[in-house]
């Protein structure tokens, strides 16, 4: 089946009994966000909610919350897709014609991504008016600033030479004609805005809601900055995308989307936005943010409105950022020939940690490799790198772990950076978009230092209970990760264990609050690596200076429990559990 919109992918996914029609009337206010988080985690098929509460649109979520639905969207696994990508680019270095007939899918591909313009649209079969007051646009957690858009498609276009970002930048609906405009630090429209402060110019803008699965996915693609979107959804597709004129604004459109909402940013005045239940699994704090003036809003006739929902992980944008990363991750060594692999963490929102593995043609290579990933694009708000040897499956946290126990020794294997740039929803330097970022290097090194030698402890149970009575659970993680659960005072559980002579063999002791379930792997890695500054919350057994040079020796202590001044973690109100519980079964009548 050819998909061109999402309602071409919706009919796709009830043919392959993956979507579900809700016709039960669901509020839009935090019932469809339970619902949905509800159904990801059961392994339960796409929504499409027919009976919103004051609404009279139909309402899609889960769309692309399986690896599953990722397939059927791409017409391949993702890594299939990614490793074709990768072979043909290095096939055509230098360019050779042949390459070309060796390669066709890819040639197809390629062919595809120059958009074409066209007069026939279904975007914009309806002008609604300036009103988003009817739209089924979803409130997901209950200390929200308000209704949010949570998958607009933000095309942008720089001022100075027309190139174009598409971004999703979550947008909080203020009234029925006046949205906020959530552009974070290294975002393509946000250095489109910035220019258009510049030159003082108009800063007209189109929002898309609903398109097909490969406009979505080149969304919220970290392609390298001055990539088109639209140009690599037409790679995605095998199909060019279509594009149209809009109606009060001079810049294209999707002709295909299910919604377009036109307009323009004001550039001087800001609004408080927020706050908003985010993927790291907190609340982002309130702040000031660029305003969107809607001037029109066009539709196609009986559209459907998409919705996500971001928050503690699993959610959605885990198989959305899995999958353009799988795509997307093998490019990295037409830049870079000495990494083999790297994956970030969606447990740990993707940017709180990034693996590495790593040919090192010669020593500290691997050291190199992680200052320069640093400074690479949406790479740049990577909190912490993990680099590991070539054989070592970035994928794999348990063989991250063994790779760290085995080679790690901070005396020659930890950086950390102190206040530099930090994703914009990083909370735990208490300043927004700055922070502090880390280098753990696990890659072996036989030429500099002898093999790490740790031998585990033996009867934790009795030893942890005797150096600090605060621990409640523990859990060891491949003999190189130490976890315990504390209610208080995780900073000095945490310097008490790594001074303890008592305990041997963990390389890493993390100390996580009580919400953090330390036996689930999942919960562990968000519990840990969301809630931690490297420069504040980082302790060794040894820490001295070597004239202004910091050494450290011996275990490295992580104090990652939840901290006085950190925006609230997500939980739902009772009162919506407890109504989903008694609608539950109506449901998927």
């Amino acid at each position: 089946m050819k998909i061109y919109s999402l309602q071409d992918f919706l009919k796709y996914l009830e043919k392959n009994g993956e979507l579900i029609r809700i016709k039960t009337e669901v509020d839009a206010k935090l019932e469809a966000a339970e619902i949905s988080i509800r159904a990801l985690q059961q392994g339960l098929p796409a929504l499409l909610f027919e009976n919103i509460k004051d609404s009279r649109f139909p309402l899609a979520m889960n769309v692309l919350a399986s690896d599953k639905r990722i397939e059927l969207a791409l017409g391949k696994h993702p890594d299939q897709l990614g490793e074709e990508l990768i072979t043909f680019m290095e096939d055509a270095m230098p360019p050779k014609p042949k390459v070309f007939f060796k390669h066709p899918g890819i040639t197809k591909r390629l062919i595809s991504t120059l958009p074409k313009t066209t007069f026939w649209t279904t975007s914009q079969e309806v002008i609604q008016g300036t009103d988003l007051n009817g739209l089924p646009v979803i409130t997901c957690w209950p200390e929200d600033g308000g209704p949010f858009i949570t998958l607009p498609q933000v095309f942008t276009y720089d001022p100075r030479n027309g190139k174009r970002n598409v971004g999703m930048y979550r947008m909080q609906v203020f009234d029925g004609k006046t949205t906020g405009m959530h552009w974070q630090i290294q975002k393509g429209g946000g250095f489109h805005y910035f220019q258009s402060q510049k030159s003082g110019k108009p800063f007209e803008i189109a929002v898309a809601l609903g398109t097909d699965p490969a406009l979505l996915l080149a969304t919220v693609a970290a392609l390298p900055e001055g990539i088109d979107e639209v140009m690599f959804s037409g790679f995605l597709r095998g199909r060019r995308t279509r594009m149209a004129k809009g109606k009060t604004i001079s810049i294209p459109v999707p002709a295909d989307a299910e919604f377009i909402l036109e307009g323009t940013v004001h550039l001087t005045e800001l609004r408080m936005e927020g706050p908003f239940g985010d993927h790291f699994g907190h609340y982002s704090n309130a702040s000031e943010f660029p305003v969107f003036h809607i001037s029109a809003i066009t539709h196609r006739k009986n559209p459907v409105y998409p919705a996500t929902v971001v928050g503690r992980p699993p959610m959605e944008d885990k198989y959305l950022g899995n999958a353009t990363q799988q795509v997307l991750g093998p490019l990295i060594r037409l830049i870079h020939p000495e990494i083999k692999n790297l994956w970030a963490y969606y447990e740990a929102g993707f940017h709180n940690l990034l693996v590495v593995s790593v040919e090192e043609r010669y020593r500290k290579e691997a050291m190199k490799t992680a200052l320069s990933i640093m400074g690479e694009g949406q790479l740049s708000l990577t909190k912490c790198v993990v680099t590991v040897s070539e054989e070592v499956n970035p994928r794999d946290f348990h063989a991250v772990l063994r790779a760290i126990h085995e080679h790690f020794d901070p005396a020659y294997d930890f950086i950390m950076i102190p206040k530099v740039p930090l994703d914009t929803l990083d909370f735990t330097s208490y300043k927004m978009n700055l922070g502090s970022k880390m280098i753990i290097d696990a890659t072996r090194d036989d030429t500099a230092k002898k093999q790490v030698d740790r031998k585990t402890s033996q009867n934790f149970e009795t030893l942890l209970k005797d150096i600090d009575n605060r621990i409640i659970h523990w859990n060891l993680l491949g003999e190189a990760l130490l976890v315990v659960s504390v209610k208080e005072n995780g900073r000095e559980v945490v310097r008490n264990l790594t001074k303890s002579t008592g305990i041997t063999g963990p390389a890493i002791i993390a100390a996580v609050s009580t919400d953090v379930d330390i036996c689930n792997l999942e919960q562990t890695i968000w519990g840990i690596f969301t809630r931690f500054d490297a420069e504040r919350d980082i302790v060794f057994t040894e820490e001295k200076l070597v004239g202004i040079s910091p050494v450290f020796r011996g275990k490295m202590g992580i104090d990652a429990t939840w901290k006085t001044g950190y925006p609230s973690p997500l939980v739902m109100p009772d009162e919506v559990v407890d109504r989903v519980n008694k609608n539950w079964d109506a449901y998927w009548k």
